[in-house]
């Protein structure tokens, strides 16, 4: 293919690909590998799957364009060292595509003993959000326990938040309470995206607390004796969970071109113990 217009050939193209079972990363790879620029192949199949859907009386949620704003550190200059409300973090690792960047010493061993003495007493099996419906429910593919702070419920966590804005470039009151899960021997958390599908029911309703999620922070809050690393298959990268480390990842668009599939790998020995910081594109209410 040599152009870059989306033409009635490609759309049906995309289609038939579609009604045969194809994944959409995997169409999406096809029209790479094909020549096609990215940007133009996500808009052809957004726009090819979406009037489909409406031809079979589905409603479809507008997704943001590509290129949406999202969080990013500072990162222009390069540093390996990061300064966010008086607290120096380490810039370990960087990624530009997906925009991944494993941070170290975001937060204090006296931090995370204090999450995880202030988050058990409240943890129960962890849920899900169910984009059919809105709502949540516990999910077999996550096998862990869970809760979530309201943001700025302490002084603790309302320190630990601004640190965040600011290190992320992000509005403070853009991002969801802090959740802390722990992972037991065996638990897991199977590859997923943390945006919500703009084809799902349930989208429309979720969208009315701050937008789509457009960023995720993972923070460590121990070390496991053994497993437990952040996974992205897409790319092949693994996140080792490292007591006060975190591994960030942005996605401009609710769509898996943007290579952000990850999952927490199994424990195989010890415990788990994570805070999760998801970034929203509006206020969230």
């Amino acid at each position: 293919m040599t152009t870059q217009a989306i033409t009635p050939e490609l759309r049906q193209w995309i289609l038939d690909q579609a009604l045969a079972g194809c994944q959409p990363a995997d169409v999406l790879a096809a029209m790479r590998n094909s020549g096609w620029d990215e940007d133009t192949a996500v808009a052809a199949m957004e726009q090819t799957l979406r009037e489909r859907l409406q031809q079979v009386g589905h409603t479809v949620t507008a997704a943001p364009a590509s290129g949406a704003p999202v969080p990013e550190p500072a990162l222009e200059a390069a540093p390996t060292r990061l300064s966010a409300e008086g607290h120096e973090v380490r810039v370990l690792t960087t990624l530009k595509r997906p925009r991944v960047v494993v941070f170290g010493g975001l937060l204090s061993d006296e931090e995370c003993t204090a999450l995880m003495a202030l988050a058990g007493p409240r943890l129960l099996r962890s849920e899900t959000v169910d984009n059919a419906t809105g709502g949540s429910e516990v999910n077999a593919a996550r096998t862990s326990d869970g809760m979530f702070f309201s943001r700025g419920e302490t002084p603790l966590i309302d320190g630990i938040e601004r640190r965040i804005a600011a290190l992320l470039c992000w509005p403070l009151e853009n991002g969801e309470g802090l959740q802390v899960l722990r992972y037991r021997p065996g638990a897991e958390y199977r590859p997923h995206h943390d945006y919500f599908d703009p084809a799902q029911a349930g989208t429309a309703r979720i969208l009315q607390r701050g937008g789509q999620r457009v960023g995720t922070l993972v923070m460590y809050l121990n070390t496991p004796e053994g497993g437990g690393a952040t996974t992205f298959p897409d790319v092949g990268l693994e996140v080792a969970p490292v007591r006060g480390n975190a591994v960030f990842f942005s996605y401009d668009r609710p769509d898996p071109s943007t290579r952000t599939l990850h999952g927490g790998a199994p424990v195989t020995a010890g415990e788990k113990w994570v805070a999760t910081k998801w970034l929203r594109e509006g206020v969230f209410i």
